[in-house]
């Protein structure tokens, strides 16, 4: 039997598993567990609960505010705002006690920010862990007239990118190899791309919630896998093809340096703060306009076709090419 490789499960895999288990049939069950999909969505009888569930484990700075603003950035991809929060906190043994206080502290000034409580969830000193671990949770309600929905991608929809690629994989880099970076890049540098986290920030709740507004099809948080990954899980999702337009794709000058330095595909590199937005081209110019006047840079990058995925490059079409593993986890290699 072969070994699974570090990153999501293989598309294949996690399609059978879903199919086989996925526990007692209930009708409030109005999206449940399916590749591609960002968060549940229950029915509550006059409104929706949107719930959302991802673990923070290639970052060890910031993590609880990581887990906070991960888990927020998928609930909103449903158009809801984010307003309930629950985490697991993993420590290894022999942490220091600080060190739960300090990320209590991250995800309390995470949710001041967006307006989150917390609610609940799980702390324990875990054997075998080498960092902590933060599972999770976020829930928030939204009317279910304004519910945004994968299904409703057309095509001819056009597709807009927020801020630009690698902005989570930019502060990852320079925070967990920061060491090795100071031979080949300057003090400022290295800043710049740690603080990515908040500029441009990996929060796309404020990008999310402008889209909906104006009338978005479908939203997508693209993580694991990048750029690519993202775009194959909207294709899989809605059951159309999609057109890249990777010239048009930016990529912010620490990201491609840091990649260009790993020798990364920014394409494929974990990019929480970039949004992927589905809207109809008769709506887009308008929501680029409403960006604009809030300083959120964004670009059309691509559009919706029938079916295949591929990508258009220097005038050349060409398949567009993606995987489940991401291209950061080769630094920890």
């Amino acid at each position: 039997m072969s070994r699974l490789p570090l990153g999501k499960l293989k598309s294949e895999l996690l399609d059978k598993l879903l199919t086989l288990y996925k526990g007692q049939a209930d009708s409030s069950v109005v999206l449940g567990p399916r590749i591609g999909e960002d968060a549940a969505v229950i029915d509550l009888g006059d409104r929706y609960l949107i719930a959302k569930t991802d673990p923070i484990t290639f970052a060890t700075e910031e993590i609880g505010w990581y887990a906070v603003h991960i888990n927020a950035n998928d609930v909103a991809t449903t158009g809801a705002r984010p307003r309930w929060f629950q985490a697991a906190l993993l420590l290894p043994e022999a942490s220091p006690e600080d060190l739960a206080e300090q990320i209590f502290a991250q995800m309390d000034r995470a949710m001041k920010e967006l307006g989150v409580a917390l609610v609940g969830g799980h702390t324990e000193i875990t054997y075998g862990l080498d960092r902590p671990i933060v599972v999770g949770s976020m829930f928030a309600e939204i009317e279910k007239d304004k519910l945004v929905q994968k299904t409703n991608i057309q095509v001819g929809d056009e597709i807009i990118l927020t801020k630009g690629i690698v902005i989570e994989g930019t502060a990852v880099i320079a925070r967990e190899k920061e060491k090795g970076l100071k031979e080949d890049f300057p003090p400022e540098f290295i800043q710049r791309a740690r603080n990515y986290l908040y500029e441009p920030g990996i929060s796309v709740v404020e990008d999310a919630l402008i889209a909906a507004s104006a009338g978005a099809c479908a939203l997508h948080d693209p993580t694991e896998g990048g750029l690519n990954m993202g775009l194959w899980e909207l294709a899989t999702t809605s059951g159309k093809g999609i057109v890249l337009y990777e010239d048009q794709v930016p990529i912010l000058l620490e990201a491609k340096a840091l990649c260009e330095r790993f020798g990364l595909n920014p394409f494929g590199t974990i990019t929480s703060g970039s949004l992927l937005v589905v809207i109809s081209a008769e709506k887009s110019a308008e929501l680029l306009a409403r960006y604009e006047e809030k300083g959120i840079k964004a670009a059309k990058i691509g559009e919706i076709t029938s079916s295949g995925l591929s990508v258009k490059r220097q005038g050349k079409i060409y398949d567009l090419k993606y995987s489940e593993k991401d291209e950061i986890t080769r630094i920890f290699e």
